[in-house]
């Protein structure tokens, strides 16, 4: 998988690095979350390779792609996601995005409608969740602990032992990857850019909410909450499965699986969007 060719697409005065794989008259865009970038996916592509062109990028400031010299917002994120798949896709897709991606997703949706055949949100924790509330203190503790990782991951063994957990869950070449370019110093700052950008952002999603998505959205849930997080967990999932019920053609779903979905269920993911494409079929061009 890790063989995959890319290129570097200029978007708004920066570029991104996309990997495009697959074949077929369909296309699948792919958001990572928060702290990953485009191979995050690796589970999932092969599945869908001989059906239809995938495409997965790397968010500007992580791994390949180019460094901002200014802090990147979830709307700046969005307009590069518009103006990647304005120069990458030649026409319609489903959306696919993780986690923190989620965001940027749905802020993207508003300008991608006429576009967009299907929306995929894998554990996308909506503004409305209660874990919002102290999402300020959140975020301190987070970067204390990411600002000690960064220093820490200079070391090849140390960034192995902090990222123990998505060498369990993703191929090797993957995690290889993803050791190369997503848990290193660089990587790690990025990490903590993106969390101050959703931390900026979940104001401005409460104020005033994306529009919701008219085309065919499933919603799904991680189904394992981290011990000593139950109601957290609990929570959240009672959160995405409102937002699912506010769309017009919306669907929630419980998974069997921790937060990475997509590592833990490929095939089900894989599954899913298949189910959207072949959805947008059956009603004839309907979109967002």
């Amino acid at each position: 998988m890790r063989n995959v060719p890319g290129r570097a697409v200029p978007v708004n005065g920066r570029h991104v690095y996309v990997e495009e794989s697959g074949q077929g008259q369909d296309w699948v865009v792919f958001e990572a979350g928060g702290g990953c970038g485009r191979t995050c996916w690796d589970p999932v592509l092969p599945l869908l390779a001989s059906e239809a062109r995938l495409v997965a990028y790397d968010r500007a400031g992580r791994a390949l792609s180019s460094h901002s010299t200014q802090r990147l917002s979830i709307d700046d994120l969005a307009a590069d996601l518009i103006a990647m798949t304005e120069a990458v896709v030649p026409g319609e897709f489903v959306l696919v995005a993780h986690s923190m991606g989620g965001l940027v997703a749905r802020r993207a949706a508003e300008r991608l409608a006429p576009r967009l055949r299907g929306l995929l949100l894998a554990d996308v924790l909506p503004e409305t969740s209660p874990v919002y509330d102290t999402w300020d203190q959140t975020t301190k503790k987070i970067d204390r602990m990411l600002a000690v990782t960064q220093t820490l991951t200079r070391f090849t063994p140390l960034a192995r032992l902090f990222s123990g957990n998505m060498r369990r869950l993703f191929p090797a070449d993957a995690y290889r990857t993803m050791l190369a370019e997503d848990f290193t110093p660089a990587g790690t700052s990025q990490t903590r850019e993106e969390i101050q950008a959703v931390a900026a952002a979940v104001p401005q999603f409460r104020a005033q909410p994306p529009r919701l998505p008219a085309c065919p959205t499933i919603v799904l849930s991680a189904g394992r909450a981290e011990r000593g997080r139950e109601r957290q967990h609990a929570a959240n999932r009672e959160h995405q499965r409102r937002y699912a019920e506010t769309l017009p053609d919306g669907r929630h779903e419980d998974v069997d699986s921790g937060h990475f979905v997509q590592a833990e269920q490929p095939r089900l993911v894989a599954d899913r969007i298949r189910q959207l494409l072949a959805a947008s079929r059956k009603t004839d061009g309907q979109r967002c």
